[in-house]
């Protein structure tokens, strides 16, 4: 029997749920591209004198696209995917950050459909299991089971799909399924007071000693208001409303403004710190648990960090004893004492999602320089440790090994294309290369720091655009940059460098 989210439900019926069209919808299947065929489609970039991390950003379009699955029809699929790599799952908060890559090579796949899985196994009542069996479709949790669901982080990955290419279509389809999610997340994951908690499976940093010992690491909420939920949460709020503006749908998202407002209090009020400037979880005692985790830092991409909090805040990325470390950014302070150089994943780990959330972040605080040094790090250590290797793994270690190079963490999948896919794709073109698209005002942005010459070829924007733009090499980032750009449509490039600013309309063929 096929998968069927409707039977025995004992609650209500979600009113945004009932618009969901992926439930029961005829699997999409097609012929899977391998790397070979799909390469002609996919960007190009090109850098003088860093042909290893061309090397490594083949390979790991390679590995992308070995993972390429077919729905399996009794699992109640209805899209092809791409595989977490991990257990023979879909795993939701790895599928968004995937999809983060995977945008750039939608000319060659709809990787974007894999989320239509999650979509097509959510319940009347807006929830959505966050580990799926691909053969089977058997959810490893029960709804109401602390680790069931999370991050909130789907609206995100829509969003940042929207920019890309513009397609409102999609929005439409997706925004009620995100709307019954959070819905859902609102009614069953948080406190009386309205503020969120997770576990540490729920959040995805699995081990992160961020709760009392008498609490479960991995599988309990600790009674805990957990900093990384209310921000997630409230980073949903706002981008559920921009989606319900764009739909015209503003009157369905109306609460979605009153939440935004009370957890920028709950974060603002409750978790921050004055004296150590940190946002921090809060023990059911009501102290802070007093844990430097990057968990904070989904603060600054909800632009919920006040101006004269975000200098001494952002500051603690750069300081040497806490997330300044050979390989940026690790997810625990290297002050705390559970602080692991090899990584032991969330002990210290440097990861591919977390990083690329906190490049993001600091975009929304200007900060463009810090996020292209912390970008460049994590990108170049990745690509020494493919250099000795062959190949990416799911987490780095934040400090090198007894021979000085940078390693794998300690543990870590190798082939984790997975979400690590993000570091020499989505991290070189955004933040290296400093590329950021804005298809709704037709407008791509690019925040130049490298000196090299530089640019991507074959940059898909918009809806059918392609984009090639090139820098030449400087004497220093204060030059103003000689760039060339090139597209079959018309639109708008903006360019900025160290003191100056340049805007460019580029018309088709040009």
């Amino acid at each position: 029997m096929s998968y069927n989210p409707f039977k025995e439900l004992t609650v209500r019926e979600n009113r945004f749920a009932r618009e969901n069209t992926f439930v029961g919808a005829a699997p999409r299947t097609a012929a899977l591209p391998t790397f070979e065929q799909a390469k002609e489609k996919l960007p190009r970039p090109v850098w003088d004198g860093h042909d290893d991390a061309l090397r490594c950003y083949d390979k790991t379009w390679q590995l992308a696209f070995g993972n390429l699955r077919d729905p399996e029809p009794k699992a109640g699929f209805v899209s092809a995917f791409i595989d977490t790599a991990f257990n023979g799952c879909i795993f939701m908060w790895d599928s968004a950050f995937m999809l983060m890559f995977g945008k750039y090579g939608a000319r060659a796949f709809d990787f974007q459909g894999t989320l239509d899985n999650f979509y097509a196994h959510q319940y009347a009542d807006g929830y959505i299991c966050r580990e799926i069996e691909e053969d089977t479709g058997r959810e490893h949790f029960t709804r109401f089971d602390p680790s069931a669901t999370g991050p909130e982080v789907l609206p995100w990955c829509e969003w940042e799909y929207y920019r890309n290419f513009g397609d409102r279509e999609r929005l439409a389809r997706v925004f009620p399924c995100l709307m019954a999610y959070h819905d859902w997340m609102r009614e069953f994951h948080t406190w009386p007071d309205g503020s969120y908690w997770s576990s540490g499976w729920g959040c995805g940093m699995d081990n992160l000693p961020r709760m009392r010992p008498e609490y479960d690491v991995s599988f309990s909420h600790g009674h805990m208001v957990w900093n990384d939920a209310c921000m997630q949460a409230l980073l949903s709020c706002r981008i559920l409303y921009d989606m319900a503006k764009t739909l015209g749908r503003e009157q369905d998202a109306a609460a979605l403004v009153r939440e935004r407002d009370f957890l920028t209090d709950v974060v603002n009020k409750s978790l921050w710190d004055e004296k150590t400037a940190f946002y921090y979880d809060k023990w059911s005692d009501g102290s802070l648990n007093d844990v430097k985790h990057i968990g904070a830092y989904w603060s600054l991409l909800g632009e919920v960090v006040p101006a004269d909090r975000a200098e001494r805040f952002i500051a603690h990325l750069t300081n040497e004893n806490e997330f300044w470390q050979p390989c940026m950014i690790p997810a625990l302070s290297a002050d705390h004492p559970e602080f692991c150089p090899k990584g032991d994943y969330w002990n210290g780990g440097v990861w591919a999602p977390t990083d690329y959330m906190v490049l993001c972040g600091l975009d929304r605080y200007k900060k463009y320089s810090l996020s292209h040094r912390i970008g460049r790090n994590f990108h170049d250590n990745v690509v020494r440790v493919f250099n000795d290797t062959g190949t990416v793994f799911e987490n780095y270690a934040p400090m090198p090994g007894a021979d000085g190079r940078p390693r794998k963490g300690e543990p870590a999948k190798a082939d984790f294309v997975g979400w690590t896919g993000l570091a020499p794709i989505t991290i070189l073109v955004e933040f290296v290369f400093g590329l950021k698209p804005d298809a709704e005002n037709n407008t791509i942005r690019w925040h130049i720091e490298l000196t090299d010459r530089f640019g991507v070829e074959n940059y898909p924007f918009g809806a059918d655009a392609s984009v090639t733009l090139m820098c030449e090499a400087r004497s220093d980032a204060a030059e103003e940059p000689v760039v060339t750009v090139r597209s079959d449509r018309p639109l708008n490039v903006e360019i900025l460098w160290d003191g100056g600013k340049q805007s460019k309309r580029i018309a088709a063929g040009a």
